[in-house]
């Protein structure tokens, strides 16, 4: 698996990307970002978890026998897109990427989330924290 900053650096490269981060959304943790410019992820971290526990309650009460694969927020002028992981070591994370509408590309946007998810590691996040809670 890649270095968890690599990992990051390649979504960074697309065109139109801004930020992109790896979440826990059981505490709207900031696990790990980059960003292009300035852009308050944490904030878009917090309010973006109760999107997505808003989406799982609603799939548990309709008594679907479903998973989210991803997540899109269309604005005016950029996407946020939400990428929930499908590893069983990154249960409870989910992969988050601001993307410029003008010049993004959705598609190649979701398919570096699949790739992220495949090739991110919290091994290092670990290494370096010393664990995490």
């Amino acid at each position: 698996m890649a270095e968890s900053t690599d990992a990051l650096d390649a979504v960074l490269e697309l065109e139109g990307a801004i930020a992109v981060a790896v979440i826990d959304h059981g505490s709207g943790l900031v696990l790990a970002e980059r960003s292009a410019g300035p852009f308050d992820m944490e904030l878009a971290a917090a309010v973006t978890t109760e999107v997505v526990k808003a989406k799982l309650r609603a799939i548990e009460h309709l008594r679907l026998d479903d998973r989210i694969e991803d997540i899109l927020v269309t604005l005016g002028s950029q996407y946020h897109l939400v990428r929930l992981s499908e590893r069983e070591d990154l249960e409870g994370v989910f992969h988050y990427l601001v993307l410029d509408r003008s010049v993004g590309n959705l598609a190649l946007a979701r398919r570096a989330l699949a790739t992220l998810d495949a090739g991110f590691s919290l091994r290092v996040l670990t290494t370096i924290s010393g664990g995490l809670s």
